[in-house]
């Protein structure tokens, strides 16, 4: 962590219009009940916490398009939170945005890439999911926004997602890494494939290591990315940790190998930003997936074993 990066401005995005199953736009709450602020302060930043975005209900709208649903609300509550966390990095300080389903990464990249083209940096991701979210309204299965916001950030897609704040791409394929990956859709693969991102799935996790790879993607961007963002998505991890996801997928993360990949983004200082996705506590037992999801948060903000 860098040590210009002391206040932590927590901002709450409870959209659950990007997803099919409803309450995952309590996730913001579950994490916050697992005590994601104190352990921050615990770790010694100072926490801002600006409560939740205000989302309009589903109940009161109406799917216009079954390929993009609810996109006029997402659109709009995406651009305020974009503004959000590109002025938080315009003061110096760190967002971490807390949701909700992972349509929020449309604006949480929109907003750091804004920051980032203003005072000449270079943007980097690292993706930590079970699915790539790269689906775009042509080639989408469900018409569910929460699993376009990687194709959207590169460029593919819906105008209204990709020109998201007045420009695209946000980001650039070749400084992306996808880790986790378990589940792809076949057209996804197709633009995977042409896009040529770094997508490591839980194959070649299996065949190189946690540690293997983090090390090749760090050596990858040092040098070559001045900020970067983390995108976590709790269903990366395998659902026997984490029951309260609403798309689990069996095959996934370790409790260790999770906390290995933020503890060596931790290592390489270089993370600016962060969002937590897909915390859903009416599927959890507990609020166990929060409570998992807040320590590996912990260990990307630095907490080490000793």
């Amino acid at each position: 962590m860098q040590s210009d990066k002391r206040i932590v401005e927590i901002i709450g995005f409870p959209m659950d219009l990007g997803a099919d199953r409803r309450g995952v736009d309590m996730g913001p709450s579950a994490l916050r009940i697992a005590g994601i602020e104190s352990k921050l302060e615990d770790l010694g930043y100072d926490v801002i916490d600006h409560g939740d975005l205000q989302i309009q209900h589903r109940a009161q709208q109406k799917v216009v398009d079954t390929k993009l649903k609810y996109l006029d609300e997402i659109v709009k509550t995406a651009e305020v939170l974009a503004n959000r966390v590109s002025s938080v990095l315009g003061r110096g300080n760190f967002p971490l945005c807390i949701g909700g389903d992972h349509s929020m990464s449309l604006a949480s990249i929109a907003g750091v890439s804004d920051y980032c083209r203003k005072n000449n940096k270079t943007l980097g991701v690292v993706w930590i999911d079970a699915h790539p979210d790269m689906n775009t309204d042509q080639t989408t299965p469900s018409g569910n926004i929460h699993g376009m916001p990687m194709a959207a950030s590169l460029g593919y897609g819906h105008e209204k997602l990709t020109n998201l704040l007045g420009f695209s791409p946000k980001i650039e394929a070749q400084n992306c890494a996808l880790i986790g990956i378990r589940s792809i859709d076949v057209h996804e693969r197709k633009t995977i494939i042409e896009s040529d991102l770094d997508v490591y799935s839980m194959s070649k996790i299996d065949q190189q290591g946690v540690y293997n790879i983090m090390t090749k993607i760090i050596n990858k961007f040092k040098g070559k990315i001045d900020h970067l963002h983390v995108s976590f998505d709790v269903d990366s991890l395998d659902p026997r940790f984490v029951p309260g996801v609403g798309t689990p997928v069996i095959g996934g993360l370790s409790y260790r190998e999770a906390h290995m990949i933020m503890e060596s983004i931790a290592e390489s200082s270089m993370m600016c930003s962060l969002e937590v996705a897909e915390v859903n506590p009416i599927l959890d037992v507990k609020n166990q997936s929060a409570e998992i999801a807040v320590e590996i948060v912990a260990s990307s903000m630095g907490q080490i074993i000793i």
